[in-house]
């Protein structure tokens, strides 16, 4: 790393000759604009709008727009007649606990090194930030500007995080924080099960820049003169309109079922939208059996009587029976033939 500062931590009456270093680097992938046809790298002009021609750096002053076409010209020498500190120093201005600072304040970051014999020093400051679980609020002038800063500790060394001044925070305007919005208590102990859930300790390590990932991938191939077979991306179901408290329950028994957890906590043992999904289908599957039960058990006990003729009843063998009498019909006009024969 290259030291883009040197300077001094102040504090009552020691001062901590330090370095400073960028402690975060964008990893985006950067392209240059070229032209389509033969590549060739596409620059800019600085032209005046005025007389239409190229300007150079030295003739370059800034202008503060006053609105309708009106400017208010500054110069070097305006400038150097600010309040601007240039005695690089990191003045501490006061010990504050962590917790107060809002982590929205917070810009930059830059490491701090020890200079020269200040490391004594500069370990002492560490520890007594470290003990005092207080971080120290200071004033900084780093490219001719002046801004708030925290110096604190992290994997043992000082850590400056560059600050934005609190009225370059915006306030949250929504017309929502008006509206008198009611949590119901069930709902509130279901999401709160479901933050448990979810809950672990964050390793920054496990997640990656996948775009920037595939960007590569996608250059590589480029370079390498092979294609770049993309996979197929799943694609989601329409979310189901359901109600929050289902959508809640569903969402802590996926969280649970992906850790191969048990219900537990608020809500734990009541229904999901899923159990309770099963649970109706095995009642209406419970309630469709009986009334084939009930019925034959009443119509045993309401034709007990009726039952005992069907079983005499057997219609086929009676009606066989008839059957075979008439079938011997011919048998009873015989007598009709003996008295002719008698006659004979």
């Amino acid at each position: 790393m290259r030291a883009i500062w040197k300077g001094a931590v102040s504090f009552g009456l020691v001062s901590i000759g330090v370095k400073l270093y960028s402690a975060t680097e964008e990893k985006d992938i950067r392209f240059h604009q070229v032209h389509r046809d033969d590549g060739g790298r596409i620059r800019y002009k600085r032209t005046c709008q005025v007389c239409g021609e190229e300007v150079t750096y030295d003739d370059i002053v800034k202008g503060y727009d006053l609105g309708g076409g009106e400017l208010v010209i500054l110069t070097d020498d305006d400038f150097a007649d600010l309040p601007l500190s240039t005695s690089r120093a990191i003045d501490v201005l006061e010990f504050v606990p962590a917790e107060q600072v809002d982590p929205i304040l917070y810009n930059k970051a830059y490491f701090l090194e020890p200079e020269g014999t200040a490391t004594k020093p500069y370990v002492l400051l560490r520890n007594a930030l470290t003990d005092s679980e207080r971080v120290a609020i200071v004033k900084v002038a780093i490219r001719q500007r002046e801004q708030l800063a925290t110096l604190r500790v992290h994997q043992g060394v000082l850590l400056l995080n560059t600050m934005l001044w609190p009225d370059e925070i915006r306030k949250p305007e929504f017309g929502f924080l008006d509206e008198d919005l009611k949590v119901r208590p069930p709902e509130l102990a279901m999401a709160s099960s479901l933050i448990d859930s979810m809950a672990g300790d964050f390793q920054p390590d496990v997640f990656t820049d996948d775009y920037r990932t595939a960007l590569q991938e996608v250059i590589d191939a480029k370079v390498e003169g092979r294609e770049i077979v993309q996979p197929e991306e799943a694609e989601e179901a329409p979310a189901a309109a359901v109600d929050l408290m289902a959508a809640l329950k569903a969402s802590v028994e996926r969280a649970q079922a992906a850790r191969g957890e048990k219900p537990a906590g608020p809500g734990a043992g009541e229904p999901t939208p899923i159990s309770a999904a099963r649970s109706a289908q095995r009642k209406a599957t419970e309630q469709q059996a009986p009334p084939k039960k009930t019925t034959g058990k009443k119509s045993e006990k309401a034709t007990p009587e009726k039952k005992k003729p069907a079983e005499k009843k057997p219609a086929t063998k009676t009606t066989a029976k008839k059957g075979e009498g008439k079938q011997a019909e011919p048998a009873k006009k015989s007598p009709a033939r003996k008295g002719t024969r008698k006659t004979a």
